[in-house]
């Protein structure tokens, strides 16, 4: 999972800002950023769009898909770019070794690609190669994991950790308002992440809002089905009452839902996080204890080829007044639940 707070995203029939807006919605309005006279731009320059333009090859550098979130990003990638004839996409084989993947860059530079974007293992690691790339005149798009310095990629994109936590602490505390001393517990994820931190952060800065609301216990799982089971069983044993539960990831909520099925619980409500297929599934069917889930949508990677892409047109960004595409790009993390799942379930990851 990411590493850093967070910046933008894409999915076609969703409204911008949201987790999800396509290419075309996104990007239609775009324009050439640079104009020859002192005419607006979007008079006299073609728009980006769906139709064949410049051809661009973009190289995509990701760590090792060993989460069913990263996989989704690998999947995102690919097949935005298909989507594209005008798009070459040079994908190297994930690594979570900062040496191998920093090599894979190196191959990809000296192939002299358009455009690269970067997944980095380890963003402080991988910055010297950012930097690299752009001093070759290739500009970056850092995708989620952020390099030390903003000099090593020409835009940022990413998800929101502070905001998954914030979003799933207010969703909490709303549910929970007209109960009085109400008790919530946090499955976190891996303590030693910066992502973390912030995703507790956030939820608990939420739950100040809520007076009758207290957090009285919290585990730190491995984003792993093994580990979620294995925590959630702690927390179980070590809380006979409690009325909600955050799990930061919808991977280790897998495990954590089979603790909850063992011990016969069923006395809260329980809220994900990133958004995969078989928690929008359980959401849908509303029949036990997880409710909601906040998104950390691995679209962003369908969204950074769209970037890639436009910088590699010199386009911009339609919609705003500037030409150039910003310096950095937030998702938003939507809540979902039974009221707005189906809208997303196409994005759901597996």
């Amino acid at each position: 999972m990411p590493q850093h707070t967070s910046r933008f995203t894409s999915r076609r029939g969703l409204l911008f800002g949201t987790a999800a807006v396509g290419a075309g919605a996104l990007l239609a309005g775009c324009t050439s950023n640079d104009s020859g006279d002192d005419e607006p731009a979007a008079n006299d320059q073609p728009a980006a769009s769906d139709s064949p333009g410049k051809p661009v090859t973009i190289g995509f550098a990701g760590p090792q898909a060993d989460h069913g979130w990263l996989n989704a990003i690998n999947d995102n990638a690919k097949n935005r770019a298909k989507k594209y004839s005008d798009v070459t996409l040079e994908i190297t084989e994930g690594s979570n070794d900062t040496a191998q993947q920093i090599g894979q860059i190196e191959t990809l530079i000296n192939k002299k690609v358009d455009v690269l974007v970067v997944l980095p293992a380890d963003g402080k690691a991988l910055t010297q190669v950012g930097l690299k790339a752009m001093r070759a005149g290739i500009p970056v798009v850092n995708l989620d994991r952020i390099f030390n310095t903003p000099q090593a990629y020409r835009c940022w994109i990413g998800g929101d950790n502070y905001g998954m936590g914030l979003n799933a602490g207010h969703y909490i505390g709303r549910k929970l308002k007209g109960k009085s001393n109400a008790k919530v517990i946090e499955l976190a994820g891996l303590d030693n992440l910066e992502l973390t931190k912030q995703r507790t952060k956030g939820f608990d800065d939420a739950l100040k809002n809520y007076p009758n609301v207290r957090k009285v216990a919290r585990q730190a799982a491995e984003f792993t089905v093994e580990s979620g089971q294995a925590k959630m069983a702690q927390l179980l044993q070590a809380q006979s009452n409690f009325d909600a539960l955050w799990n930061h990831d919808d991977d280790q909520g897998v495990g954590a839902l089979r603790a909850i099925d063992q011990a016969g619980r069923g006395d809260f409500l329980m809220v994900g996080g990133a958004g995969a297929l078989s928690a929008f599934q359980a959401i849908k069917q509303d029949n036990g204890v997880l409710k909601a889930t906040v998104l950390y949508p691995p679209t962003m990677a369908a969204s950074a080829i769209d970037l890639a892409r436009s910088l590699g047109q010199s386009k911009g960004i339609g919609g705003l007044a500037e030409f150039e595409i910003p310096a950095s790009l937030t998702l938003y993390s939507a809540v979902v639940d039974k009221t707005n799942v189906d809208q997303y379930m196409s994005t759901g990851f597996k």
